[in-house]
């Protein structure tokens, strides 16, 4: 019997290539690439181009991390700095 991985899907919401957008992304693929390498999706939604997708996600605000597996589905929203606060938002380590 094989092992499954699990696999991490997550949708970033931005809105155009700003600073705070551009830091966003490095940020949570920095995360990704040390703590999940090889288990995870991102898929960037810039607002600017699809603002219809919004409303589906109910984005409040900009930019936004949806984990949308594994399941339960959580939002992260800010730069993604707080290497720990992200972590415990998608689950990967247990809140302290």
């Amino acid at each position: 019997m094989t092992k499954q991985k699990k696999r991490w899907i997550l949708k970033l919401y931005i809105a155009g290539q700003t600073t705070k957008s551009i830091t966003a992304f490095a940020n949570i693929k920095k995360i990704c690439e040390e703590h999940l390498k090889g288990k995870y999706s991102i898929r960037i939604i810039d607002l600017l181009k699809n603002p219809k997708l919004a409303k589906g996600d109910q984005i409040l605000a900009i930019p936004t991390l949806i984990k949308q597996l594994p399941l339960p589905l959580k939002k992260i929203i800010g730069d993604f700095s707080n290497t720990q606060k992200v972590l415990v938002g998608l689950d990967i380590v247990a809140k302290k």
